[in-house]
């Protein structure tokens, strides 16, 4: 682009200088012939140094032309990097603008789907844990058909568990943010996951136990919710010690779920940075179901709190009023 730009202008500023040279050196030369030996090289001086000008320009006018069309090229490629600069021409700029805008937006899609990859695979893992120790129970039992058949109900819960976590990991309501959050009993949802975790804890010799209140009722994501206790759970198991016990209440805006164990709780230094995505007690961990629990959770309008340092306690808060009729949050705190 930039050599055949040079040859245009320097064509047109060669004829300028012809069409304005010519005249003058045929007018000198009929009064003085000496005048046209020294036209002439002024004329071919004229019309280098037009040239050189023209290559000149052509160079400053192809740079931002060349620069937005390597821009568009990476971003065609998958590299999302801006351009960076403005040229003071409006239609350049212009053109400038709407490729740092798409490159923003290439940013944030190739973010997301990093993220859904690496949430997928985190999720996808405790429904698959747990599945998998249903039917080692199964196979150990397989003398007993009563305990066959227990299993096998409890595994069967399981894989549609999972195949709902895969759902709301790769539907349509998950990617807008949207919620399907119903008037919900709690009761079944929790006993369900001490059902569920039961056999790991109880081959780690340790034991869950389920206090509280009964009959709550909270405005929930029956799914999500299981995630979120799965999480907390897993959690106790991982890093905690001793006997698990999941407490629930309520307050006049909220059911909450306490989740305490024995162990040595979460480390000062990580007590502001706990549900953050990376951030874990572990040098194995992922750092990423803290972080997980706490957007499902917001999914459906509640929250987690880390209610005490040591021996910890996480807290779940679920709004017992529907979305519209919520005016305020609830406090952070233990039940």
């Amino acid at each position: 682009m930039r050599r055949r730009l040079w040859l245009s202008v320097a064509a047109v500023a060669a004829v300028a200088a012809a069409i304005l040279g010519v005249p003058l050196l045929v007018v000198g030369a009929a009064r003085d012939a000496g005048t046209l030996m020294l036209g002439l090289p002024l004329l071919f001086a004229a019309a280098a140094a037009a040239a050189a000008g023209a290559g000149l320009l052509a160079r400053r006018a192809a740079r931002p032309v060349e620069e937005l069309a390597e821009a568009a090229g990476r971003l065609s490629t998958g590299d999302p990097r801006p351009v960076g600069r403005r040229y003071g021409v409006p239609e350049l700029d212009q053109v400038a603008d709407g490729l740092d805008s798409a490159a923003r937006r290439v940013t944030h899609l190739l973010t997301a789907d990093r993220e859904l990859a690496v949430d997928a695979s985190h999720q996808l893992r405790t429904p698959l844990t747990a599945l998998s120790m249903r039917l080692e129970e199964m196979i150990a039992s397989a003398g007993d058909p009563d305990a066959v058949r227990e299993e096998g109900t409890a595994a069967l819960a399981q894989a549609e568990r999972l195949a709902e976590v895969v759902s709301q990991l790769l539907g349509p309501a998950r990617r807008a943010g949207g919620s399907t959050a119903a008037l919900t009993g709690i009761d079944e949802i929790v006993a369900q996951q001490v059902v569920e975790w039961e056999p790991a804890f109880r081959r780690a010799g340790r034991k869950m136990v389920l206090t509280g209140d009964t009959g709550l009722q909270a405005y929930v994501t029956p799914g999500g919710l299981a995630q979120v206790i799965a999480t907390l759970l897993d959690n106790a198991l991982m890093h905690g010690a001793g006997t698990v016990t999941i407490r629930r209440s309520q307050s006049p805006r909220s059911v909450v779920i306490e989740v305490e164990d024995e162990g040595r709780g979460v480390p000062a230094e990580l007590v502001s940075r706990i549900f953050e995505r990376s951030v874990s007690g572990r040098p194995e961990g992922t750092g990423l179901g803290l972080s997980l629990a706490r957007t499902m959770a917001a999914a459906d309008g509640g929250r987690i709190v880390l209610a005490r340092r040591k021996p910890p306690v996480f807290a779940v808060f679920l709004p017992r009023n529907p979305p519209g009729d919520r005016t305020r949050s609830p406090r952070a705190g233990p039940a």
